[in-house]
Order: structure tokens, then C-alpha cells, then sequence
């Protein structure tokens, strides 16, 4: 079996579709072609606006011209991320998928379920001849995973509708109806070179095995930052006259880093002592973290020495800057019971020639806790020399619970199902709180199917939950209210 035999067919095979199609963050270009020959196909008027988006169109269907016209969102791009080892290159190549227990998985590298399975279910009810709704506009945005870019720029009249269903939630069954805002931060940290010192060599430190994830749906699950122990482990050996020759770590400002490798040199008398502290240092975190982490590992290989290392003092400021910033959950919502309030995701860092460069990504529900957050960023990296550049600020989302969309969508899901769904706050940045900003009248809900992992290798999508999803986005869209 493969998911193009998977119920309902009609959201599977145009998921299947999507995996066919490569569409990492910031390269959408196949996927986006892919989309618009796909609506002509299918003879659904569709546009592309000046930054990318996809904007699809379809009258009511015969007798619902009543009906509140409604927008459908989801975004076209997905997370790239492999598991060490795999050769994958997200650029040409396909996702690969299996079926296990239930769940779909990719092989090896992200499924792409965030946000494929919700292009999907836009792209089925447009394609649907018997699906019942309303005047309805589907609007897939181009960058959400790395900038949220195509939320950013689209032009406050492109859309029409006055209900807005996003599709990128993550648990069936929840309804969002506010999300953090969040905010990107890049400190830069110059530092020197020198001749490498007579009798030192060389080696290559990587941790690895490490399950990573999504920066805002799994921030406070206590998975572990590849960054923050990689610098634990030098931090135990810093006085023995390590120097650091290159550092790179993570791969994306929205993924939990799973990998970080730095190469360095230290003196050939001590090494035999530093190794034998990595093995002390790897066995404490490891009994620390097994619940959550029961792979981690780490390794280190002989390497060719270079000609020059970054000066010990520049060493010891890098390797104290990484052990004193902050990571990771810094606040519990006061309001919401179990709800992430701020956090903060160091998520890349890395050496070039002149420069030690760290981006994080910065979350919260309450503006004025993300900015104080930011600020500490930044007075980081000025007591270390360099500086921190703050960027791609978006709001958060700030719930409607009198809403005549969200009393709707609670009662479809009533008598579908016999249960009140949940009704929710996330601590991941949806796109509804931009859009939110540029239609200030649009009421907004985001569901979805049931995704684990998104972000990571580990991504899987529940089978029975994804049926559910869209049979409830079907009937809610055929039970809106009439415009008045």
C-alpha cells in the first residue's frame, strides 16, 4: 500500500502530488509552477501576487451563495531536514514515504505533512464536485517556515472572504485561536587568528543522535539543543588551551538543532586528558537527558591541522557566550494553563572567516516579554564585542472567543462527533496573526490533522486523524453562517 491508497483519496493524492514536488523554505519555484498549471488543469481561476502567493478562487456551490465567503490558507513550503547520514538533496529529490502502524512517515528526512496535508485539503475541495461551501478563495503563501514572508507581503485587498480557516495546526480535535508572535535575532561576534602553537593537533567533535524538532510546538518538551551541549563539552576542557578552528551547528532558526560538530586544536600533551573529560561530560548529560533523548551521542576524529586558530582569548569568549545564553522555555503562560509563554530557540551557529555567528529565533505571546528578550540578546553579544541584529518581527494573535466563526466550528464539530473540541492558544507562529494585521474584520480558526515531529526526520502524520480533518473541514464548510 502506498498513501495514494489511503482514505479519503482525494486528500492523498494531491499530498502525494506535493511530495513529488521539491519545496524547501525559499525555494518554492517548482511547486509553485506545479500549483498553477495545476488549477488550470482543473479550470479554477488562479493568480500569483508579487511575492509569490498562490490565490485560488471558486464561486459557491448552487444554493450556498449565502453563505459567508471563507479563505483557506496553508503555506507551500516545508522544513528540509535529514537524518545524519542520508543523502537527500531537497532541491530535486522526492520525499519518500512509508506507512507504519497507522502513520505516515517520510524516510529518513522531513514528510513535509507541515504544510503539504493542508495544501492538500484546499486543493481537494477546489477540485470537488460534490463538497458544498460558500464563496470561497483557498491562499497558499510562499516562505512561512523561514520568514513568513509571503504573510508579510500580501496586499491588504487581495482577499475578500470573512472567515479565514488556517490548515497548519498540528493536533486533531484543537481549535486555535491565538498563536505567539516571535522575532529573529542574528548576533555577530568578531574575533582573531594566530599562528597555530608548535605541538597542538587537531580534532572534530560532533554530537549527534539527538531528536530536534519543531521550535514552538516542542520547545517544552525538554528535547535537547546540539548547540548548548557541544559548547558544554568545550566549556570542560576551555582551560586546557583549546582553540576553536571552525564551529557549525543547526540548520534552521525554526528546527531544535540535532547535529553540531566544531573542529579544534589543543595542545598534543593534553588530549588524551581532554578526551577522557568529553567521556565524562557525554555520560552525565546523557544519564540526564535519556528519558528525552535516548540517542544522543557524540564522536570525535583526528583532523589535519590548519595554519591558523582563533585566539584562546577569542576561544574562552565564544565558548562563555554559549554557556550564559539563554535557551529554550524562559516563561509559562499565566493565563493559559500549560501554554509556553516566551521562549528562545538557539538555533544556528556557525564560523565564518572573521565573524562567530549565532541566530535564534525568539517566540512569545506578550510583545513586551519578546522584545525584553530580544534586548538581552543584544546587550549579549555588545558585552562580547560584536553585535545583535533584530529582524522579521511579526505579531502574535490575540484570541476572539465571541467570534461567529469559532461558536460554528465548535457546533460542527459537536454534532459530528459528539465532543466539545478543544479550544487553544499555540506557541508556534501561525501566519493568522500577520493576516490578522492586514484584515483586521477577518475571523480566523486554524485545525489540522494530527502531525508528531514536524521539523525533524521524526515527522509523521496519523492516518485516521487526517480522515477526520478533512470530513470536519468539509461539513464546517457547508454549515457557515449566512452572511447578513
Amino acid at each position: 500500500m502506498t498513501i495514494k491508497d489511503l482514505e479519503p483519496k482525494e486528500l492523498w493524492g494531491n499530498f502525494y502530488s506535493l511530495t513529488q514536488c521539491p519545496r524547501p523554505s525559499k525555494h518554492e519555484e517548482i511547486v509553485r509552477e506545479f500549483l498553477v498549471k495545476w488549477a488550470a488543469e482543473h479550470k479554477i481561476d488562479c493568480r500569483v501576487d508579487k511575492v509569490g502567493n498562490v490565490i485560488m478562487t471558486k464561486p459557491a456551490t448552487k444554493g450556498m451563495e449565502k453563505l459567508c465567503p471563507v479563505v483557506l490558507q496553508a503555506h507551500m513550503d516545508m522544513v528540509p531536514q535529514a537524518r545524519a547520514g542520508k543523502q537527500h538533496d531537497f532541491l530535486t529529490d522526492p520525499i519518500e514515504t512509508k506507512i507504519v502502524d497507522g502513520w505516515v512517515y517520510a524516510c529518513d528526512t522531513t514528510l513535509g505533512a507541515d504544510n503539504g496535508l493542508g495544501v492538500a485539503a484546499a486543493m481537494a475541495v477546489l477540485e470537488s464536485n460534490t463538497i458544498k461551501h460558500g464563496p470561497l478563495e483557498v491562499l497558499i503563501t510562499t516562505d512561512e517556515e523561514t520568514g513568513m514572508t509571503g504573510a508579510f507581503g500580501l496586499k491588504p485587498n487581495e482577499l475578500k472572504g470573512k472567515y479565514l480557516l488556517n490548515l497548519d495546526s498540528e493536533t486533531e480535535g484543537e481549535l486555535y485561536v491565538g498563536c505567539a508572535g516571535g522575532i529573529d535575532a542574528t548576533m555577530q561576534i568578531p574575533y582573531t587568528t594566530e599562528a597555530t602553537p608548535k605541538n597542538y593537533c587537531a580534532v572534530k567533535l560532533t554530537i549527534g543522535g539527538l531528536k530536534g524538532g519543531h521550535s514552538g510546538m516542542e520547545i517544552n518538551t525538554g528535547r535537547t539543543n546540539a548547540n548548548k551541549v557541544m559548547f558544554r563539552m568545550l566549556r570542560w576542557v576551555a582551560e586546557c588551551g583549546i582553540r576553536i578552528i571552525s564551529i557549525e551547528g543547526g540548520n534552521m532558526r525554526n528546527a531544535i538543532p540535532r547535529d553540531a560538530e566544531v573542529v579544534f586544536a589543543m595542545p598534543k600533551a593534553h588530549k588524551e586528558c581532554i578526551l577522557a573529560e568529553f567521556e565524562k561530560v557525554y555520560n552525565w548529560v546523557k544519564k540526564e537527558i535519556a528519558t528525552v533523548e535516548p540517542d544522543f551521542r557524540y564522536s570525535v576524529e583526528n583532523v589535519r591541522i590548519t595554519r591558523n586558530v582563533m585566539s584562546e582569548a577569542d576561544t574562552q569568549k565564544i565558548i562563555n557566550m554559549m554557556m550564559v545564553a539563554p535557551n529554550g522555555v524562559q516563561r509559562m503562560s499565566n493565563d493559559m494553563e500549560g501554554l509556553v509563554e516566551t521562549s528562545l530557540n538557539l538555533a544556528i551557529c556557525k564560523t565564518s572567516p572573521k565573524y562567530f555567528t549565532v541566530k535564534a529565533l525568539i517566540r512569545s505571546s506578550v510583545d513586551s516579554a519578546k522584545d525584553a528578550l530580544a534586548e538581552r540578546l543584544v546587550c549579549l553579544a555588545e558585552m562580547c564585542g560584536g553585535k545583535c541584529q533584530l529582524s522579521g518581527a511579526y505579531p502574535g494573535w490575540k484570541p476572539n472567543m465571541q467570534s461567529g466563526l469559532l461558536k460554528s466550528m465548535r457546533e460542527t464539530y459537536m454534532k459530528l462527533y459528539g465532543k466539545e473540541p478543544q479550544v487553544m492558544a499555540i506557541h508556534a507562529g501561525l501566519e493568522c496573526g500577520l493576516l490578522g494585521g492586514k484584515y483586521p474584520e477577518m475571523e480566523m480558526i486554524s485545525f489540522g490533522p494530527t502531525l508528531n515531529s514536524p521539523h525533524s526526520p521524526d515527522e509523521r502524520a496519523n492516518i485516521e486523524s487526517c480522515k477526520k480533518f478533512f470530513e470536519y473541514l468539509t461539513v464546517a464548510l457547508a454549515s457557515m453562517p449566512e452572511m447578513k
